[in-house]
């Protein structure tokens, strides 16, 4: 191998990803308005949810329920019948319907059980998580207070003190956005190598190639790293002015540890693209493998869902994923402030996996290239 070869090839590809306008906004967009809506577009918290109140008691009790729901968490509470109830929840105008029975205050000072019916559309799954919880307690809060006629809960003889480490507000974007900057380099590391071979292919550059004094290693290896260095360069601008700039995300390790790590992973993944790259033979077909195999790589990763709580299959088959140890790393990094000495051997594990992906990738490459004229 001539690294002339390579690096002149790779300038090649810098220039041809330069003139496509598409990759370059798919790139733009995906490290900086894909990771800045992923962090903040899911709500912290419950936060103006629509809520009706079906009053069939109007006692003291229940206009103290009521009115126990305002803002900024529940909109104004409105006041329908039974009636309505199921025809607003079916509409979408409600996403909490609670029934207050007859007679709800008078059997709670006799002592009986009275059952209040809380009714929810789970089709708005955020609101609903949350909120199932917050209306729970509200109402909860409103009976004991009223039966015990007072506000403060009783002292209990155990104190529990909590120790929240690395995020102590549990601030949702810190973890959203990191995460989905660690998604977009998988993504867009498959995405820029595949779509470089198949453009060879359709704009019939593949002849030139094969008629020059380059071998497919050379063009193989030029490949990636022209790509893997734009994903690269851009994932660290990322990092400085949309995590750490825009969403003030405090980043306890070392980016260039990080970066280190993520160049291991960009060599597993751009050799990936190649492989994925050789066996469509256009874009759409690209985009349909990149489905079925990117998308279950970095749902499974642990980035999404904690690895353990997935089947003990599914995490063994997984340790042969380069997204899993990259997780881990990142997360070790950036979140723990890990250093070399705690995250050597996901180091080491995406190396030996990228050298693995890189030789299947380059034999795949050797003996499809002579067809892809």
């Amino acid at each position: 191998m001539r690294s002339a070869n390579v690096f002149h090839l790779g300038v090649k590809e810098l220039r041809s990803l330069a003139r496509d306008p598409v990759m370059i906004a798919l790139i733009l967009y995906g490290f900086t308005v894909s990771v800045y809506a992923a962090a903040t577009v899911m709500p912290e918290t419950l936060n103006r949810a629509p809520i009706a109140i079906v009053d069939e008691d109007w006692s003291p009790l229940s206009m103290r329920i009521s009115g126990a729901f305002f803002l900024p968490s529940f909109t104004q509470p409105s006041l329908i019948t039974q009636e309505e109830m199921d025809a607003r929840m079916d509409v979408g105008d409600d996403t909490f319907a609670v029934d207050i029975p007859p007679e709800f205050q008078r059997d709670l000072l006799r002592g009986r059980r009275p059952a209040v019916q809380l009714n929810v559309d789970a089709t708005r799954m955020t609101q609903a998580y949350i909120g199932q919880g917050y209306v729970q307690a509200i109402l909860m809060d409103e009976v004991r207070a009223f039966v015990e006629h007072r506000r403060a809960a009783p002292a209990l003889p155990v104190e529990l003190e909590e120790r929240v480490r690395f995020n102590p507000q549990l601030t949702k974007p810190w973890f959203g956005g990191v995460m989905e900057l660690i998604n977009q380099v998988t993504i867009l590391a498959a995405v820029l190598t595949g779509a470089a071979l198949i453009r060879e292919r359709e704009h019939g550059t593949v002849e030139h190639l094969l008629v020059m004094p380059v071998t497919p290693f050379e063009i193989m290896s030029a490949k990636i790293w022209a790509n893997g260095l734009v994903v690269l360069v851009v994932c660290g601008l990322s990092l400085a002015f949309v995590i750490q700039g825009l969403l003030s995300v405090p980043i306890r390790g070392s980016v260039a540890l990080f970066l280190v790590g993520t160049a291991l992973h960009l060599f597993a993944t751009t050799s990936l693209g190649i492989f994925m790259g050789t066996i469509a033979r256009s874009m759409p077909q690209f985009g349909l493998l990149f489905q079925i195999t990117l998308i279950p790589l970095i749902m499974l990763s642990g980035g999404i869902t904690p690895r353990e709580s997935m089947p003990e299959w599914v995490q063994t088959v997984m340790l042969a994923a380069p997204t899993t140890h990259f997780v881990t790393l990142a997360q070790g990094i950036l979140y723990r402030g890990a250093g070399l000495d705690v995250v050597w051997k996901p180091f080491v594990i995406l190396f030996a996996i990228g050298a693995t992906l890189f030789g299947y990738a380059l034999a795949r490459f050797r003996a499809t290239i002579g067809t892809m004229v």
